[in-house]
């Protein structure tokens, strides 16, 4: 098929692969500029040069300021951009996808809109946190509620672990600060790994917005993704920050997460997961049978009423659509 456009960006496979990039990368009180093909943070100390194809995720905490040409060259590279306020606000945006096909955001979408698919989805999405437990016929308050179950259980767990007290589960929007350690951590967590799946969301090209068990919420899907888990990193990071003492908690619990995060490889398994829960080897196998053909290629084509993808940049007026 025909090329969309002439681009200089790299090709997809010139570009590190989300699996294999770093998770997150912290800033704070500095500026990010743009240096040839790396991204450059300046403060007090000096300059850092940062590979940006290298990034998964950039956490944008207070006192930074960022440049245009920094902001295009991470969009083009696929990662994402947060910006995370002293009271736990946030702010996402997504560079493009490292795949140029639709084909996953379109799966996404068909198991979205239909009810039964949807809740299909939603079963295998809790099947991956239960292992144990087979979620196939329950309804969805019953999920709910075994989620429920499980997360205070993690969060019980977690406290006789560390010796860490817990009370409950306390944030407050406006305030981070009001929150006592173990709940900072939790906090400080939730939003490196919304981060993290947010960026893999992004690089597969799928939606944010079209969940299986959250909704009505831009990033509904990338909640989805995020809790598979939760109670196996996030939580226990965010105790183990906390169990070193109440001042700057957050900072222990980004620290501590990463280190989890690259020890249990996962930017892999969850680009992997996205694939399993979207049925990626059908979508693969319905892009080769449409004439899907070199990967580097930008790919468009023009659906007909049979559901033949025909070629793009022809004008069909005088021949025969079939």
């Amino acid at each position: 098929m025909n090329t969309v456009g002439k681009r200089s960006l790299s090709s997809p496979r010139e570009l590190t692969r989300v699996g294999e990039r770093v998770s997150f990368l912290y800033l704070e009180r500095c500026t990010i500029h743009r240096d040839d093909n790396a991204i450059t943070a300046t403060d007090a100390d000096g300059v850092t040069h940062i590979p940006s194809a290298a990034l998964g995720t950039l956490l944008l905490g207070p006192g930074t300021r960022v440049t245009h040409q920094a902001m295009a060259l991470l969009g083009e590279s696929g990662a994402a951009v947060i910006w995370v306020g002293e009271h736990g606000v946030r702010f996402y945006s997504g560079g493009r996808a490292l795949t140029r096909s639709s084909g996953l955001v379109e799966a996404q979408a068909t198991a979205w809109a239909n009810r039964r698919t949807r809740v299909e989805v939603a079963r295998a999405m809790y099947r991956l946190r239960f292992p144990d437990e087979d979620p196939a016929g329950r309804t969805r308050d019953e999920l709910l509620r075994m989620e429920g179950r499980r997360v205070k259980e993690c969060y019980r767990r977690e406290s006789v672990r560390t010796g860490v007290p817990w009370v409950r589960r306390d944030y407050h929007r406006d305030d981070f600060s009001a929150g006592d350690a173990p709940n900072q951590g939790i906090t400080a967590a939730a939003q490196c790994m919304y981060g993290v799946a947010h960026a893999v969301v992004a690089a597969l090209g799928c939606s944010p917005g079209l969940g299986f068990v959250h909704s009505g919420h831009e990033r509904s899907f990338v909640l989805d993704i995020a809790d598979l888990y939760k109670t196996e990193i996030a939580i226990p990071a965010a105790f183990d920050a906390a169990a070193e003492g109440e001042d700057d908690v957050a900072t222990r619990t980004r620290r501590a997460l990463r280190d989890r995060i690259n020890k249990s490889g996962l930017l892999s398994r969850c680009a992997d997961d996205i694939k399993k829960l979207l049925r990626c080897d059908e979508v693969e196998a319905k892009h080769a049978a449409s004439g899907g053909g070199e990967e580097d290629a930008d790919r468009v084509g023009l659906l007909t009423d049979s559901g033949h993808l025909r070629a793009s940049g022809r004008n069909y007026g005088d021949e025969p659509i079939w």
